[in-house]
């Protein structure tokens, strides 16, 4: 028994989620090993290249549902001070789904993310031996020259060129598959995503010589914390390019003139996003009511943008924090556990008749 909840949903990010059992899945393990085609026909919503990738490579979807780890949270934390806080994942993807219909700057940062965290998941685990069609970079072999001068190329680079041939040929094998607006939008964000780690790829070196001088330097390359593509895909989030199809279909051109031509480093939208001020399923939003907004803040997160004018209600609880911490050498913090009462501060529910009706 799969254990999958019905339904056929074509977007990857919702394949991820759904068809990715748990890391820690025994049954999993037991399928990869045993019977692939078995395992990976029961995936719903593969088309037929995504269910040759996964017979061929069964041990790389254990891979990918660490992927899926990695680019929710991500997601929820870059989100995490926003009216949509990118929990949909958690609180039903239906809603997500609904995210993802829509051709939103929302759907284009999920598209990335979700692409750039396959690649992270695969070349890491082509690092550590866990897949057979892949090792460390092949390509990092012999000597070199930087501007420190020259090195060997050793220990086990991170064969990012790998993490994206695979993830390109698996994530967007769906929408290769269709040649509308909004599957040569998802084919742009899903590139970008893949860009964005291979941009922080950076060469780490050990020196060897007397007393740790370095005559002699072995280096190879490694790839960032997913932080850095994340927080990189957030600011693309924010500068993101709305766009219009192109007379004859192939491409994109800017929605208005007056901003530049998007890069294949930037992400790009069609539809103008919802509020997500209130609870609506048909665009995917939770509402803010609940939401937890930050009094002093004047950002995003403050009462007043998180709740949308509402209003908020506060309420007074006690909680222990750590306290009069003292280093002891050597090598030890201890703290003192303290009662700490703080205000939290909750947005209201609207109440207005026209307003829950749209929920």
């Amino acid at each position: 028994n799969m254990n999958f909840l019905p339904g056929i949903w074509w977007s990857l990010p919702l394949i991820l989620v759904w068809a990715t059992p748990p890391v820690t899945s025994s049954w999993w393990y037991m399928g990869a090993v045993g019977s692939s085609r078995v395992m990976c026909d029961n995936v719903p919503g593969l088309v037929s290249r995504q269910r040759q990738l996964c017979r061929r490579h069964p041990e790389a979807m254990l891979s990918i549902g660490r992927g899926v780890a990695a680019w929710t949270a991500e997601c929820q934390h870059q989100f995490r001070r926003h009216r949509w806080d990118c929990n949909a994942l958690e609180r039903g993807q239906r809603l997500l789904g609904r995210v993802l219909l829509r051709s939103s700057r929302e759907s284009a940062f999920v598209h990335a993310i979700s692409s750039a965290g396959v690649v992270f998941a695969i070349t890491r685990a082509c690092s550590q031996g866990e897949l057979k069609s892949c090792s460390c970079d092949p390509k990092k072999k012999g000597s070199a020259k930087d501007t420190k001068g020259h090195f060997d190329w050793g220990g086990c680079s991170d064969n990012i060129d790998y993490g994206i041939k695979f993830a390109r040929a698996f994530v967007d094998a769906k929408e290769r598959k269709g040649k509308d607006a909004r599957a040569l939008m998802n084919l742009h964000n899903n590139r970008a995503g893949r860009k964005a780690v291979k941009r922080f790829l950076k060469q780490e070196c050990k020196c060897h010589g007397v007393s740790g001088s370095c005559t002699l330097r072995t280096c190879w390359l490694a790839m960032a914390d997913f932080r850095k593509t994340g927080d990189y895909l957030w600011k693309k989030y924010n500068g993101a390019i709305q766009v219009v199809m192109n007379q004859d279909g192939t491409g994109f051109t800017v929605a208005n003139k007056k901003f530049k031509k998007p890069t294949k480093n930037d992400l790009v939208y069609f539809e103008s996003s919802p509020d997500y001020c209130i609870r609506d399923r048909d665009v995917g939003s939770l509402g803010t009511a609940g939401r937890v907004c930050n009094q002093t803040s004047r950002g995003m997160d403050s009462c007043e943008v998180m709740c949308c004018g509402r209003g908020y209600d506060t309420a007074r609880v006690s909680r222990m924090t750590k306290c009069e911490c003292k280093f002891h050498w050597c090598c030890a913090v201890r703290c003192q556990d303290c009662l700490e009462v703080v205000d939290i501060h909750t947005c209201k529910a609207p109440k207005s008749p026209a307003w829950m009706a749209r929920t």
